[in-house]
């Protein structure tokens, strides 16, 4: 694990995604402020590749509940020797509130480990992949939606 202004810059990527769930500001400056452009976020139930269509993605998967926390731990960072590439590790606790008679629980809870890549960029640091593996639930999941 490295510590300094290139780690805490790759760690603060998965601050500011976290926050941007819970803050609803998921729109394409988000998405572009965050990941490169080939970027893959994987959830164990649904993936999206790309930065096009990311924030509705995200958009759609929160819709399910009313309102989120999500909180994580301090990232782990590793730099390549190069300094162009990093792999980062964190430990996150979300916690999801049913809308109002959606569920016979109000909270849907998850422990998870997410793990992602970054690469330098022009701009900075992006996210070029981010993988959440849930260790632990606690509470009644969003139900399927219905097919359109």
């Amino acid at each position: 694990m490295q510590s300094g202004p290139e780690a805490l810059e790759i760690s603060t990527l998965l601050d500011r995604y976290l926050i941007g769930l819970d803050d609803d500001e998921l729109d394409d400056a988000w998405a572009r402020g965050l990941f490169t452009k080939d970027a893959l976020v994987e959830f164990p139930m649904s993936r999206h590749e790309g930065l096009d269509g990311l924030a509705g993605y995200h958009r759609d998967a929160l819709a399910a509940f009313a309102a989120t926390q999500h909180l994580g731990s301090p990232a782990a960072v590793d730099l390549d020797d190069a300094g162009e590439r990093a792999v980062l590790r964190a430990n996150l606790v979300s916690t999801h509130v049913h809308h109002p008679d959606a569920a016979d629980e109000p909270l849907f809870q998850v422990g998870t480990l997410a793990t992602g890549e970054a690469r330098r960029a022009a701009e900075g640091w992006r996210l070029s992949s981010l993988t959440f593996r849930v260790l632990w639930t606690r509470g009644t999941p969003p139900r399927p939606r219905e097919p359109q």
